[in-house]
C-alpha cells in the first residue's frame, strides 16, 4: 500500500481543527497554561552587521540580538532582568547547543547566552554548554533549567533540524526516533530528566541552510546570511516561524513552492498530537524586529 505523504497545507488544516472554545493548552516547558485563544509569542531578529565580510558572526551584534529579543520576549527593559525571570541563582544550567560543523550554533550565541546565565547569579561551576555529550555531562544530569540552541536547516530524517528535535541527544539511542519523519519527537521533551525544563529556545537563523539531499548533506549554494535569530518560550511556535522563512527562501530560490523533503511534519505533530506548544501560525503572535530587507515573513 502506498505511503500517503502529507503536505504543509494538510499539517494547517489539521492544526486549525483542534477545538480552541474553552480549552486549554497544556504548559509550555512548565510554564502556566495559557486559554488556547491566546497567542503564543516568538520574536525575530536580525541585524545586518550580524556577520563581518567573512561570514564570522559578530558577538558584539550577537549579544545585542539576543538582549533585545529576550527583553522584549518577557516585557523587561533590563536584559539581565529579564534573565531573572527565568533564571534563578540556585539552578544548574544546561545550555543545549547544536555542534554539526557546517553550521554550528556558533559560540557567539553560546557564549551570548552564558554571560546572562551568569548575570543572573548562577556560578560559573553550575552552568555548562553541550550537545552530544549531555547524557554524561555531570552539569546536565543535575540541571534544573535548559536553554535550547540550535541553527536552522532542512534536514534529511526529520525535513528541518529543529530546536524539538535538538534534545534527540538527551537519549540514548537517537537514531530510534528516525520513524516517520521523526514524527514523535516531542516525546522527548516528556521524558523525566528533561520535562519541564527549558527555559529559552533560540532558534539561530544567521546563516540556514533551506535545500538538502542525503544524510549530512551541505552546500553553499543552499545557503543565505538571513542574519537573524528567533526566541521563544515554545519550541513549536520558534520552530514553525523558521520553517515559514525556509520555505520562503526555498520559493524564493526555486521560484516556485517546493515543499521540503521528507516533510517536517514533526514540528505540528507536535502541537496537534503531543501538545508541546503551539504551530498554527493564526495562534503566534510574532514580533519582528531590527533589520526587515529580505525579511521573507
Amino acid at each position: 500500500m502506498e505511503k500517503k505523504v502529507m503536505t504543509r497545507r494538510d499539517f494547517i488544516k489539521a492544526a486549525s481543527v483542534v477545538p480552541l472554545a474553552g480549552a486549554l493548552i497544556p504548559a509550555l516547558n512548565g510554564q502556566p497554561a495559557q486559554a488556547a485563544a491566546e497567542k503564543v509569542k516568538v520574536v525575530l531578529i536580525r541585524d545586518k552587521d550580524a556577520l563581518d565580510a567573512s561570514g564570522t558572526p559578530n558577538a558584539d551584534v550577537i549579544q545585542r540580538m539576543l538582549d533585545e529579543a529576550v527583553t522584549t520576549l518577557l516585557g523587561e527593559k533590563d536584559p539581565v532582568k529579564a534573565w531573572k525571570t527565568i533564571i534563578r541563582p540556585e539552578d544548574t544550567v544546561g545550555i543545549k547547543t547544536n555542534t554539526w560543523n557546517y553550521i554550528p550554533t556558533t559560540t557567539q550565541v553560546e557564549q551570548a547566552i552564558k554571560r546572562r546565565v551568569l548575570d543572573a547569579g548562577v556560578p560559573e561551576g553550575r552552568i555548562s554548554i553541550d550537545d552530544r555529550g549531555v547524557l554524561t555531562n555531570p552539569i546536565f544530569k543535575e540541571a534544573t533549567a535548559f536553554v535550547n540552541a540550535r541553527p536552522a536547516r532542512a534536514h534529511h530524517w526529520s525535513g528541518m533540524g529543529s530546536l524539538i528535535k535538538n534534545y534527540i541527544m538527551f537519549t540514548p539511542n537517537p537514531s530510534a526516533w528516525h520513524g516517520d519523519t521523526c514524527a514523535d519527537l516531542a516525546k522527548i521533551w516528556d521524558l523525566p530528566h528533561v520535562k519541564g525544563r527549558t527555559r529559552l529556545n533560540v532558534l539561530v537563523m544567521l546563516t540556514p541552510l533551506f535545500h538538502a539531499i542525503g544524510p549530512h548533506n551541505y552546500s553553499k549554494e543552499y545557503v543565505w546570511e538571513y542574519k537573524g535569530l528567533i526566541v521563544s518560550r515554545d519550541p513549536v511556535s520558534a520552530d514553525a516561524t523558521g520553517l515559514r522563512v525556509l520555505e520562503a527562501r526555498r520559493k524564493e530560490f526555486f521560484g516556485e513552492d517546493k515543499p521540503m523533503q521528507p516533510t517536517p511534519h514533526h514540528i505540528f505533530l507536535a502541537d496537534t498530537r503531543y501538545h508541546l506548544g503551539v504551530s498554527g501560525e493564526d495562534r503566534i503572535e510574532l514580533v519582528k524586529l531590527g533589520w526587515t530587507d529580505g525579511v521573507l515573513i
